[in-house]
């Protein structure tokens, strides 16, 4: 039996007859005639010594040969356009894509992003905000910001600034309840999100490091971080902040935080990119930038007691 591969146009035309089960379907995706389309497939039949179709009335169907070889037909030219994708991106200076969680993109990245554009008009960012995993292949990706308690250690990472949680409110509310046992008749605000930490840093938990026995399970919830801030803003309640989603309305008084102690969250957000991309330009001052920012207002944590999940 010969192993040789037959010619990559025959296998790309079966591919496409194969998905669109029609080959005027699959002659139009490819912008050939389908008497062209038809003859690369019966090349490959040739080549196979089988046929891959049968032929029905104005339809095909796959032969039992053609059901082998069609999943790793499909699987082969999506991991050559995505290798081929990656060489091209490694010839661009110029283009930097960049994953983060919706809730990091609203409250991080976009109210900085000014800055940013103002140091390096060379580079065209470009978001994708999503908390699915990345493919940095597939999805065209080159950097990624993601939270959680560890990284896939192929990856190139680096970790950001400590994450905790903690009270935060408008300055009038803070007025009305300026104790943590205040706090117990206060409007609180549940950010779910956060909700897949173990152990979770909830309100409960953070009564408990202040001494005060309340475990609260009322009131509004919310599955995004950045929704239940904006209700914080909006003076609905007190939520528990995470540190990088609030700094910037803390450094900017439109929130506080009034209470020196802070839980330790476990987990943190983490600077992503496949190794050997760490150190092209556009990754590089992406990457310098978002340390010098958060650098800005590193000052929030001086002083504040940051405490184990009790």
């Amino acid at each position: 039996m010969n192993d040789r591969l037959p010619p990559l146009t025959a296998l790309r035309a079966f591919d496409a007859a194969a998905r669109h089960m029609s080959f005027a379907k699959a002659a139009d995706e490819l912008s050939v005639t389908p008497a062209a389309l038809s003859f690369q497939i019966k090349s490959l039949e040739a080549h196979l010594g089988a046929p891959l179709f049968r032929r029905l009335n104005r339809a095909v169907a796959l032969t039992e040969a053609g059901q082998v070889l069609a999943p790793g037909a499909t699987d082969g030219f999506a991991t050559l356009l995505a290798a081929w994708r990656a060489a091209q991106r490694l010839q661009d200076e110029q283009t930097l894509t960049v994953t983060a969680g919706p809730a990091f993109t609203a409250k991080w990245l976009a109210p900085r992003l000014y800055e940013f554009a103002q140091a390096h008009p060379e580079i065209e960012l470009r978001f994708s905000a999503s908390l699915k995993i990345v493919d940095f292949a597939r999805d065209a990706v080159d950097v990624a910001v993601r939270f959680g308690p560890r990284v896939d250690p192929a990856l190139w990472a680096l970790p950001l600034a400590k994450e905790w949680v903690a009270p935060v409110m408008t300055p009038a509310l803070a007025q009305k309840y300026p104790t943590p046992e205040s706090l117990t008749k206060a409007p609180l605000i549940f950010d779910d999100s956060i909700s897949f930490l173990q152990p979770v840093p909830d309100w409960a938990a953070w009564f408990r490091t202040m001494g005060v026995e309340f475990r609260p399970d009322h009131g509004p919830r919310f599955s995004q971080a950045d929704h239940a801030i904006d209700a914080a803003l909006a003076g609905v309640g007190v939520v528990l902040g995470r540190r990088a989603l609030v700094v910037k309305d803390i450094d900017e008084g439109r929130l506080v935080l009034p209470f020196p102690r802070a839980m330790h969250t476990g987990a943190r957000f983490h600077f992503l990119c496949t190794r050997g991309t760490e150190d092209r330009p556009q990754v590089r001052a992406f990457r310098e930038w978002m340390i010098a920012e958060i650098a800005k207002t590193a000052y929030i944590t001086e002083g504040l007691e940051i405490v184990p999940i009790a």
